[in-house]
C-alpha cells in the first residue's frame, strides 16, 4: 500500500528548515551569443559621426559592437585590420582603441597589385578624425607590425588567403607571423562566411566560404588557443551553397567568429 503523498505545505516546510549539503554552485556563464553590455569605448565609436552613412546603415547586419566587445577592444589597444577592405571596421577600430592606442591597416600586397589603385584605408589614414591610424603595405607572408599587438583582426577575408589571387598564401606561415606579432595573451579574431561543414577549402573560390573547422584547425596548429565563439552572426536559414554575393543571401550569411589567444 502506497504511503499517503506529503501535501505541499509540508514539503515546503520541510524545504525551508532543510540545511545546504554544502556551497551552492554558481550559475553557468552565459553563452558567448547572449546579449552583453557594450563598453563604452565600442558603443562611442560605432556612433562616431564621421563614419560614412553607408557604414552605418549595414551596422543592423553585421553587429560591430557585439562583434568588438567579443575581441576584447580596449582603449589603447594596439591593433591589426588583416584586409581592411573599404575600412568597415578599421574606423571603428581606430576610435574604439582611442587616442593612447593604435591600428595598423595591414593591405596585402597581392591585392594592391590586382587591383592597381591605392587601398581605400589611405584616404581614412589622411583623414585628421583617424590620426592613430598607420597603413602598412607588404605581402601576406611578411605579415608584421611595428609594435607588439593586442589583437589582430580579420573580417570575412580569411577564405580569400587561400584563393589563387592572393597567390595563394602559405597559411601556415601566415598564421605563424601572426602570432609572433602578437604580445602573450593577445587575441586573434577571425570572422568569416560559413561553408557547409566538412568542406574544407572547396568552396572558397566560388562561393567565398570557407569551413570553419578548417580555420580552426589552422589557426591552432600556429600555436594559438581556440578560446571560443560568437554565434551573434550565425543564421541556419543559410543553406551555405551559394556565393556570398547572390542577391538572396548578400549581407545575410552564416558567420562565425573565432576568438584564438596567444599563450601567455
Amino acid at each position: 500500500m502506497r504511503k499517503p503523498l506529503l501535501s505541499l505545505a509540508a514539503v515546503l516546510a520541510l524545504a525551508a528548515c532543510t540545511t545546504p549539503m554544502g556551497p551552492v554552485a554558481p550559475p553557468p556563464p552565459p553563452s558567448s551569443d547572449a546579449p552583453a553590455a557594450i563598453p563604452a569605448n565600442i558603443a562611442a565609436a560605432v556612433a562616431d559621426p564621421n563614419r560614412p552613412a553607408a557604414d552605418m546603415v549595414r551596422d543592423e547586419l553585421r553587429l560591430p559592437a557585439q562583434t568588438l566587445a567579443f575581441a576584447g577592444v580596449r582603449p589603447g589597444a594596439k591593433v591589426a585590420d588583416l584586409i581592411p577592405g573599404g575600412g568597415y571596421y578599421t574606423r571603428i577600430l581606430s576610435k574604439a582603441v582611442g587616442p593612447r592606442g593604435h591600428v595598423y591597416a595591414y593591405v596585402p600586397d597581392e591585392l594592391t597589385k590586382l587591383a592597381k589603385r591605392d587601398p581605400a584605408v589611405k584616404a581614412i589614414a589622411a583623414d585628421p578624425n583617424y590620426k592613430n591610424l598607420t597603413v602598412i603595405l607588404n605581402t601576406l607572408p611578411n605579415f608584421a607590425a611595428p609594435e607588439k599587438l593586442d589583437l589582430v583582426f580579420t573580417a570575412q577575408n580569411y577564405h580569400d588567403m587561400h584563393d589563387k589571387f592572393m597567390g595563394p598564401a602559405d597559411l601556415s606561415v601566415v598564421n605563424r607571423q601572426i602570432y609572433k606579432a602578437l604580445k602573450p595573451g593577445g587575441v586573434y579574431l577571425v570572422l568569416d562566411h560559413s561553408a557547409p561543414a566538412g568542406s574544407g577549402l572547396r568552396y572558397t573560390e566560388d562561393l567565398h566560404r570557407i569551413d570553419s573547422e578548417t580555420v580552426k584547425a589552422e589557426v591552432t596548429a600556429a600555436g594559438f588557443i581556440f578560446e571560443g565563439e560568437s554565434r551573434v552572426l550565425r543564421d541556419p536559414s543559410d543553406k551555405r551553397n551559394v556565393s556570398v554575393f547572390d542577391p538572396s543571401i548578400r549581407g545575410k550569411t552564416d558567420q562565425f567568429i573565432y576568438k584564438f589567444r596567444k599563450p601567455r
